[in-house]
């Protein structure tokens, strides 16, 4: 089927009403263009934030989004229902987002390996990932904001798509592991890592607040 003709991302996005998602991707992968560019306006703004939180770009976010959601129309066809859409869409945006960041080579700093974590880690320790390190909760100084997003860029893009996942989209371990394609062991790794290398970056902010 052909793509429909890039869908326009806007800011604007209406509450969701009509058909269901599934109805929308049964027409979608019949080949109904106006059925994806439906879906298109019911979840770009979740789209945006979602990857806005990783680039911390506007313009790219906008970008990334539209990729994303052009991948996912030329991937309709394989959607099989095992999860809901969105999830399904979810995962397609964090894996353009994350190839964009490595293309581009925005993490810093030496990669922690994942599989020494593992050996490091149990879950009932006490250095197991806890969300315990929320500074945009206890701050609202712009410049110490500004710090804490400095910061997080420097992460790898795995390390920083778990901390995105977890402290800002909410998502459970078994959910991030799924998105990532990882087991949950790892994703306690890379938030252990994460979590680890921030405090470093950001201790004199820490010490002050």
């Amino acid at each position: 089927m052909n793509a429909p003709s890039n869908p326009v991302l806007t800011q604007a996005e209406p509450a969701a009403e009509g058909p269901d998602d599934l109805d929308l991707v049964a027409r979608s992968q019949a080949g109904d263009t106006s059925a994806f560019n439906e879906l298109v306006t019911r979840y770009r703004s979740r789209a945006f934030s979602m990857i806005y939180q990783m680039t911390r770009n506007e313009q790219d976010a906008w970008d990334l989004a539209q990729d994303g959601f052009v991948k996912a129309w030329k991937s309709i066809g394989r959607f099989r229902g095992q999860s809901s859409f969105y999830t399904w869409l979810y995962r397609i945006l964090m894996n353009v987002t994350i190839d964009s960041l490595r293309r581009k080579r925005i993490a810093s700093g030496t990669e922690f390996d994942d599989a020494i974590g593992l050996r490091q880690i149990e879950p009932g320790a006490a250095t197991a990932p806890r969300a315990e390190m929320q500074p945009a909760e206890k701050i609202s100084d712009k410049e110490i904001r500004e710090r804490i997003d400095a910061a997080i860029a420097k992460l790898s893009p795995e390390h920083r798509t778990a901390i995105v996942m977890r402290e800002i989209d909410g998502l459970e371990y078994s959910e991030i592991a799924e998105q990532m394609d990882c087991s949950i062991g790892t994703v306690m790794s890379r938030l252990f890592y994460a979590r680890k290398k921030l405090q470093a970056l950001l201790k004199d902010v820490y010490e002050n607040i």
